[in-house]
């Protein structure tokens, strides 16, 4: 009877080989649930692999990616010295809890500490920017004593996916959720191309955009704000903050004697031209807290992170951290950054973020001359811009209400993608954030096919 259940196993295992393990699959459009998505629209090709800033399906489709996935990706595709990392860290340790003490997790909260020049600080490392945005808020409610305090945050902006981010985001996709039930100051965004506050003039209405967030916290009582949680740059709702608005927002904050966080989630690691976008306004720009994920392993693994300056660090030190995380600083996630942050470094991709940055600026400006449905671009301080379509410059009617997109938007993401170029389109946006490695022949080639495709399609 034994030998004839061996016979069984084995044969059966042969079978299996024999069938191949794809074929015994689930399609995932049948076994999965996809994040921001109408479940039965899902219908996306298998991805199999992919090297610097390309990726290919199953079919053999190459694909240039011009997003960075989810403006992820900053190191582009299957970087070799962080794979190279993350098998030497699993051949080595793969996983211990924070109640053990572990080197890459030691090694790379110090790097992080010096690269944010927040010297006597600490790191609290997390799997994702999600969480890193819901511990923020925990730390600053304890930190500051105010452990019911509210929190300022704006319309047009994405802190995440919890029920805690969701109520902190300003985002149509989140608008079910109670924000004053998680204690949610919600105020207008730094919109300057339909500046919420009356002026045409983008240095004008980042000062009355601060100007009315000070009035809102005079208005509640400083007392009870514990912090204000805003991205200094870039985010998948397309505003990009006038120049002066990060270094206003911070003095005003400081003044009132509330915590700032920065969240630097997709802003980060050379996204917008600094290791973090707060640092474009040196020592006026530093806040208390910082949020990190996305570039901060270039992917590669999932890992998030909230790096608190010295003075929050100290209000902490003494009482218990009312959190915890089983993957805390997970060992095999803090390699991969260790070395994704000695990519940065080793290739300039800070600098070149900011040169190619530049190049594909006036090239989207040139386009905005040339076509009329480019109502505003903005960003451009490293590779990451947004391009926003009207169908109307004068009254700035755009071309689809938010965020739902225009058919001609749909036509233009699938035509690119027909001829191999990924753009990310969001309701009456593009959305540039290509990863920092691409060529600058690759990059101007799916410029070239943007302009083209801009022309060709009806935008009435």
């Amino acid at each position: 009877m034994t030998d004839r259940i061996a016979a069984s196993v084995i044969e059966i295992g042969d079978q299996i080989k024999a069938v191949g393990m794809s074929a015994m699959m689930i399609p995932e459009k049948r076994s999965v649930l996809h994040s921001w998505c109408v479940q039965a629209e899902w219908d996306a090709p298998q991805i199999v692999g992919g090297k610097g800033a390309e990726f290919w399906d199953d079919a053999g489709r190459v694909y240039l990616d011009m997003s960075s996935l989810a403006e992820c990706m900053n190191l582009g595709h299957q970087h070799p010295r962080v794979i190279r990392a993350i098998q030497e860290q699993a051949a080595r340790l793969c996983f211990v809890t924070s109640s053990w003490g572990a080197e890459p997790r030691a090694a790379l909260a110090s790097r992080l500490l010096e690269l944010s020049g927040f010297t006597g600080g600490r790191v609290f490392f997390t799997l994702g920017g999600s969480d890193a945005n819901e511990h923020a808020v925990k730390f600053a409610r304890q930190a500051s004593g105010k452990r019911h305090g509210k929190i300022g945050t704006r319309d047009r902006s994405y802190h995440g996916a919890s029920y805690a981010t969701m109520a902190l985001s300003g985002d149509s996709r989140t608008q079910d959720v109670d924000a004053t039930a998680f204690g949610v100051m919600r105020v207008p965004p730094p919109y300057a191309y339909r500046c919420p506050h009356g002026t045409d003039d983008a240095q004008a209405c980042a000062a009355r955009n601060v100007a009315h967030i000070g009035a809102e916290i005079r208005r509640v009582g400083a007392e009870n704000v514990a912090a204000v949680l805003m991205e200094p740059n870039a985010g998948t709702n397309g505003i990009v903050a006038p120049e002066n608005h990060w270094p206003l927002l911070r003095a005003e904050t400081a003044a009132a004697g509330i915590l700032l966080i920065a969240d630097e989630v997709m802003s980060g690691f050379g996204r917008c031209g600094e290791w973090f976008a707060w640092q474009r306004h040196g020592q006026s720009g530093r806040p208390d807290m910082m949020t990190l994920a996305k570039g901060l392993t270039g992917a590669h693994v999932p890992l998030g992170a909230v790096v608190v300056a010295q003075h929050v660090a100290e209000r902490l030190e003494h009482s218990m951290l009312l959190t915890g995380l089983t993957y805390c600083g997970h060992p095999l996630a803090c390699a991969a950054g260790i070395a994704a942050r000695e990519t940065y470094a080793a290739e300039g991709l800070i600098e070149r973020s900011r040169t190619l940055g530049r190049g594909m600026f006036e090239r989207l400006r040139a386009m905005q001359r040339k076509h009329a449905v480019i109502g505003d671009v903005r960003g451009g301080d490293g590779l990451f811009a947004i391009v926003e379509l009207v169908k109307d410059r004068n009254s700035r009617e755009p071309v689809s209400s938010w965020p739902a997109l225009h058919p001609s938007m749909r036509a233009f993401a699938a035509r690119a993608l027909a001829q191999g170029v990924s753009f990310a389109v969001r309701g009456n946006l593009i959305i540039l954030a290509p990863p920092l490695v691409i060529g600058e022949k690759e990059l101007h080639g799916a410029l070239d096919l943007m302009n083209t495709l801009l022309g060709e399609l009806d935008w009435s």
